[in-house]
C-alpha cells in the first residue's frame, strides 16, 4: 500500500468515527436498536463526506490530474484590463498553455467585459479565437483575426466551443 491509501483509510476511519458520534448524539436512541438501511446509509455518506474533507483540509494535496491538465491559467482578472506586470506574465504563459476555440455564433469582441462596452469588431461565427489566460466571470479575454486585422478583446465564453464540438 501507499502513502496515499494509508491517508485515503485513516480519513476514512476518522470520519465514521465523526459520523458515529453525531448520529448517536443528534439521532433517537431507537434508530440504532437493530441494523437498518438507513443507519447504513447514514453511517457509510457520513464516513464519505467527513473523511473527504479531512483528506481535503489536512492531509497532503494528492495530484489527481497532471500538472499541464490544471486550468491555472484562469486566474483571477486584475480590473479594467489593469496592465501590471503580473497580468503580462500571467498571459504570457497562459497563451502557451491554451488552446483555441470555435465561435458558436457572431460574437462581438468588445473592449472590456460587458455588455456595455464598446464593440471593437464583429467575430464571425466558426472562426477561431485564442485565450490569453485573463478572465472575469464569463468574459475571456481573446485574440482572435476579426475584419481582417488581428485583435484582443472580451468575448462571452458561453459563445465559445472547442474545434471537436
Amino acid at each position: 500500500m501507499t502513502l496515499d491509501s494509508y491517508y485515503g483509510a485513516a480519513a476514512w476511519l476518522a470520519g465514521l468515527a465523526i459520523t458515529l458520534v453525531l448520529a448517536s448524539w443528534l439521532t433517537p436512541r431507537a434508530w440504532w436498536r437493530r441494523p437498518t438501511l438507513r443507519n447504513l446509509c447514514i453511517a457509510g455518506l457520513g464516513a464519505w463526506a467527513f473523511g473527504s474533507l479531512i483528506l481535503h483540509f489536512a492531509a497532503a494535496p494528492l495530484p489527481l490530474l497532471a500538472q499541464s491538465d490544471l486550468p491555472t491559467a484562469f486566474a483571477p482578472a486584475t480590473p479594467a484590463n489593469a496592465a501590471t506586470p503580473a497580468r503580462e506574465a500571467q498571459a504570457r504563459h497562459a497563451g502557451a498553455a491554451l488552446h483555441p476555440f470555435r465561435v458558436h455564433r457572431d460574437l462581438n469582441l468588445r473592449a472590456a467585459a460587458s455588455v456595455d462596452a464598446q464593440r471593437l469588431a464583429l467575430v464571425p461565427a466558426g472562426a477561431s479565437v485564442t485565450p490569453t489566460g485573463v478572465r472575469e466571470g464569463d468574459w475571456w479575454e481573446v485574440r482572435t483575426l476579426a475584419d481582417g486585422k488581428g485583435s484582443t478583446g472580451w468575448v462571452s465564453s458561453l459563445w465559445l466551443r472547442r474545434p471537436a464540438e
